[in-house]
């Protein structure tokens, strides 16, 4: 691998685009996919020839452009050249439906949209404005100076300051429809030196990149791999963990992120702890709670190698803390404190909660983003005064640790009793047969709500795991928290970025 090298001091870049690549070696390995590599100096110059397409194509400055793709070299180029055109990128999945799309594109007024040629035919998406899906469009090749440089002019773009929009990240909204984050180039600036900073990244490391782009998380791997002149390897196979594990030996992986589901397959359902990774030096989790059984799995599994759990969400651009490995044993569950730069509070009747209090986490930061798109009112719920409102509710310890310990349309009200699904969760995966457990509460005429699980065994023996996992229930979970009905499935529904949807389960099919 390069030698290691200190991140570049281009400290006063307002946009994306040149703070991520400024300053770097255009011969240096960026990307490593399956059947290819491709250099910093690839990625400049082509997503130069988006940003000039685009332009030429009559966008400008604020100009909101779709971007459907999957993780591949052209998702690269196209994100970065929309920023670097000074536009403002709407990310999708690749396999977002067309009836979406169209809503999409509408609620924002997108001018345009890259779309490689495979899934623009695929999923005939119908769109109404120009599509851009192959960034081979110009045929003169790399000039000499333009190898030598990731400098290269494209006219006609506007100055970019740190409050004008970088992105939109399009979640699911209260209403049913999905609602669009509005994601400052300064946002992304200021998330990505944190995570950097606690992370202690440097050119030297690579991530094993089985998360989507256009996933924050994923994002943020983009970004922070780009700042610091390292790499990442970007491998789409996780449906096949084994080949995973096997390509993150060969390519030499100092990193690895995922969400739970990423994990509890990594742990149940593959050979993890057979292996030997010499270079890896961490694994990051976030997306969601991965139960303490898993936890104590995963260090046993990889011992050499630091264990970050993270908290975060898109209204954050990305991290909102992280725990520092050190102190996993301490303080089993909680999510740590704040990452540099974030003030984290824990509010209880608009004051600092006390220990033992339940209260709201309420994040300050220049990663807190600017609202949700033409959505005002959800926006005042939210943002008030600078500051997120996340919804979560938590505890914080005499040391300012702070513990979640539900979302707060996460519960479940139980014949007068408030019940954590999340506390559920985590006890039934202590049972050691079970791979995933998602709860929901279902209408009750007696309790008003019961616990529903959902699960999914380790092996596909349902029949064998009923009757144990009912009688490890009544030992372990209290009557409010009991079952009422166990569904077993072959997996929990997901959503692009890895997560559950509770919305599928909730839903009557």
């Amino acid at each position: 691998m390069l030698p290691e090298t200190t991140v570049q001091q281009n400290e006063d870049c307002s946009n994306v685009y040149d703070f991520l690549l400024a300053g770097k070696d255009p011969e240096q390995t960026a990307l490593i996919f399956l059947d290819s590599e491709k250099t910093y100096g690839d990625i400049a110059f082509s997503s130069q020839q988006v940003a000039s397409h685009l332009l030429r194509q009559g966008c400008v400055k604020g100009d909101r452009v779709l971007l459907i793709a999957e993780n591949s070299f052209f998702w690269v180029a196209s994100y970065l050249g929309i920023l670097r055109a000074g536009l403002v990128c709407v990310p999708l999945p690749a396999n977002t439906p067309q009836e979406t799309v169209t809503y999409i594109a509408e609620n924002t007024g997108a001018k345009a949209a890259c779309v490689p040629g495979r899934v623009f035919l695929k999923t005939r998406l119908g769109l109404q404005v120009p599509v851009l899906s192959d960034i081979s469009m110009a045929p003169q090749e790399k000039s000499e100076t333009e190898q030598a440089s990731l400098d290269v002019s494209v006219p006609g773009v506007s100055r970019i300051s740190r409050q004008d929009l970088a992105a939109l990240m399009f979640t699911s909204g209260t209403t049913g429809k999905p609602r669009g984050v509005m994601v400052s180039h300064g946002n992304i600036i200021a998330n990505t030196r944190s995570i950097i900073e606690y992370l202690r990244l440097t050119s030297r490391d690579r991530i094993m990149t089985v998360l989507p782009f256009q996933y924050c998380y994923g994002a943020s791997l983009l970004h922070t791999h780009l700042r610091v002149g390292g790499s990442l390897v970007i491998d789409p196979r996780f449906m096949f963990p084994e080949k995973i594990l096997e390509r993150m030996r060969e390519t030499e992986c100092t990193g690895f992120a995922g969400v739970p589901s990423h994990y509890q397959i990594l742990l149940r359902k593959s050979s993890l702890r057979n292996y030997c990774f010499p270079h890896l030096r961490y694994v990051q989790q976030a997306g969601g709670h991965l139960a303490p059984a898993f936890v104590r799995e995963l260090r046993e599994a990889i011992p050499a190698a630091e264990v970050f759990l993270m908290y975060g969400q898109t209204e954050a651009t990305a991290r909102l803390s992280y725990m520092p490995p050190a102190m996993l044993d301490k303080k089993p569950g909680s999510i740590g404190k704040g990452i540099p730069g974030v003030r984290l509070r824990v509010l209880y009747d608009g004051r600092d909660a006390r220990p033992g209090e339940v209260g709201e986490i309420v994040a300050e930061g220049e990663n807190i983003t600017q609202g949700y798109w033409r959505a005002k009112e959800e926006s005042a719920a939210i943002f008030r005064n600078g500051q997120l409102y996340t919804g979560d509710l938590a505890t914080v310890d005499e040391d300012g640790y702070i513990f979640i310990v539900d979302r707060a349309k996460d519960f479940i009200k139980c014949g007068g009793n408030r019940v954590s699904c999340r506390q559920i969760e985590e006890k039934l995966l202590e049972f050691d047969g079970l791979l995933e457990a998602a709860v929901v509460g279902v209408p009750d005429e007696i309790l008003g709500e019961a616990v529903k699980a959902f699960v999914v065994t380790r092996e596909g023996n349902a029949a064998e795991l009923e009757a144990p996992l009912r009688q490890f229930c009544m030992r372990n979970l209290l009557p409010a928290q009991l079952p009422r009905e166990f569904v077993f499935l072959d997996a929990l529904p997901k959503n692009a970025s890895g997560k559950v949807a509770k919305s599928a389960l909730r839903t009557p099919s």
